[in-house]
């Protein structure tokens, strides 16, 4: 998990992972999309191969790479521990439902409600 982190840390490695979503592209059409020397491409595609985020494809001459997002499912269940979204969704929704449910209750007329007798 330290390795993909540290490999995602770099704006232009973050960058080079949404040009290869969905798609494969070579070394070469990725430099062409930044500023920098095409050895510090191939140098931060190196990076991104060895924590197993992109994946090279020999294809006659042509080296693709492309995108494997499965070594991020570590990293993301990891942050998603610190989510609290998604609790505090439930817990709102269970509230709603509540405030509905006593909104009814209150909106019937006196005579509706049944009594009990004992």
């Amino acid at each position: 998990m330290d390795e993909v982190a540290s490999a995602i840390a770099d704006p232009v490695r973050r960058e080079i992972l949404t040009l290869l979503h969905g798609t494969r592209l070579t070394a070469g059409e990725l430099a062409g999309r930044f500023e920098i020397s095409r050895p510090a491409v191939s140098r931060h595609l190196r990076v991104l191969r060895e924590s197993g985020l992109v994946r090279a494809e020999l294809v006659g001459r042509q080296r693709y790479y492309a995108l494997d997002p499965a070594p991020l499912t570590e990293l993301a269940e990891w942050i998603a521990r610190f989510d609290t979204a998604s609790a505090w969704e439930h817990r709102l929704d269970a509230l709603e439902t509540e405030v509905y449910r006593t909104r009814r209750e209150h909106r019937r007329a006196p005579g509706d409600r049944k009594e009990k007798t004992g």
